[in-house]
């Protein structure tokens, strides 16, 4: 029996066909530089030992490093024939990790590219990794769509703890960059609304902290220390530690907000909104500057984030998208089947 990938050869709404019309259309503009893959980018990770260079983990089950300057692939790390979700480095910097739909998380030397161990356990997608040195020894956090977070000692692949939450699914992790060795706290993000934190090796939990009406995709730690997190309620908020952890700045969105980050040196927040738009705030007055990409269309955009180079981004996203004419070859896209699946792993649950 043969199988085919063309969307054109399946049944699909007008509402659908409208829809991924505009995306085709969208998906031609030149905003940003586009560097194109041609497979769905579900996880981004910066190199720290060759800036200017990226990891990205692809819906085709590779990871690559890609020089952005040039676009140029110069490493590839194969072994999953499953779409990989999410991206981290060893402490050390030798190894790299990425979870998979396949319920492991996937391990590669780094320099030889050949694989390594695999960290298995959740009946689940895995949807977040994390790594952390705590009393000389290297740990492997995972967190699962299954509601679970193991914790494995990375040398020896032993899991040491596991924590299983009521909740729904683990959105996102990140360590306490204030608390480390005994004292370390995990921070998780869930599809229940609550943030969870509870120290890494052992002691009592706080309690949750509810900031937000339903899901949290995203969270971040800025140099201050306060957490700033990303919702399907349609807002990002930044969270005092010093004031208990309350809100004193809600950004407003259309829609489900995907991921939040701050750029310190120029005191801009940015925001990804399922909407497809990325929105560049002013960090002390709100004031909105915005800039247009597409979701998960394959691929990599940048904007300088200078004052004055990110007013030309905006003044070039106005003037509306260019069509290209050069479209380069890549990797097969999804099946109408995994396109709906992957659809449904990034919608809110």
């Amino acid at each position: 029996m043969t199988t085919t990938a063309n969307r054109d050869n399946f049944f699909q709404t007008s509402a659908a066909l409208d829809d991924q019309e505009r995306k085709d259309a969208k998906s031609q503009n030149t905003n940003g530089s586009p560097i194109r893959l041609k497979s769905k980018i579900l996880a981004i990770h910066p190199d720290p030992a060759n800036p200017g260079s990226i990891y990205v983990a692809q819906s085709t089950g590779i990871v690559r490093r890609i020089v952005l300057e040039t676009g140029e692939t110069t490493a590839i790390y194969k072994g999953p024939t499953a779409p990989l979700t999410s991206l981290c480095l060893s402490p050390n910097g030798k190894l790299i990790f990425a979870g998979c739909w396949d319920k492991t998380v996937w391990s590669w030397d780094i320099a030889s590219r050949e694989p390594k161990q695999r960290y298995e356990g959740h009946s689940d997608f895995v949807k977040s990794v994390i790594t952390a040195r705590l009393q000389r020894d290297d740990y492997l956090l995972t967190g699962g769509a299954d509601a679970k977070i193991f914790m494995f000692k990375i040398g020896s692949n032993e899991r040491i703890r596991a924590f299983d939450f009521p909740g729904r699914a683990v959105q996102d992790m990140l360590l306490d960059p204030d608390l480390e060795g005994s004292e370390a706290v995990l921070f998780s993000a869930d599809s229940d609304r609550e943030i969870r934190q509870f120290k890494v090796l052992g002691g009592d939990a706080p309690e949750p902290l509810i900031a937000h009406e339903t899901s949290v995709y995203k969270l971040f730690f800025d140099q201050d220390g306060d957490l700033w997190t990303a919702s399907a309620d349609k807002t990002a908020k930044c969270l005092v530690r010093a004031d208990g952890w309350n809100p004193n700045l809600t950004l407003e969105h259309p829609d489900f907000v995907r991921d939040v980050v701050v750029y310190e040196p120029g005191g801009w927040v940015v925001t990804a909104c399922r909407d497809e738009e990325v929105r560049v705030w002013n960090r002390s007055t709100g004031e909105l500057h915005h800039l247009s990409v597409q979701g998960i269309d394959g691929t990599i955009r940048q904007w300088s984030l200078r004052s004055d180079e990110l007013q030309k981004a905006v003044d070039q996203a106005k003037q509306g998208a260019r069509t290209e004419e050069d479209q380069p070859s890549g990797e097969p896209m999804l099946t109408e089947e995994e396109e709906r699946e992957l659809a449904e792993l990034m919608a809110d649950d």
